[in-house]
């Protein structure tokens, strides 16, 4: 039964993480740790990805 709800909970939070562009950040880290740059900050980043939408909007309702 524990095993079952830990599963459940770790897809939740899986759901919830790639929903709301949380892992993006957690892969960028990744990234830069693997290829041994200096991360910018997460300002910076959330930033950047912001900008990056607005220049290429997709479809969308807003």
């Amino acid at each position: 039964m524990t095993a079952t709800l830990t599963r459940a909970w770790q897809g939740v939070r899986w759901y919830l993480k790639e929903f709301t562009g949380e892992a993006n950040w957690d892969r960028y880290l990744a990234h830069c740790a693997e290829h041994g740059h200096t991360p910018m900050s997460r300002y910076e980043f959330e930033k950047q990805r912001t900008d990056a939408a607005e220049k290429n909007p997709m479809s969308r309702c807003c």
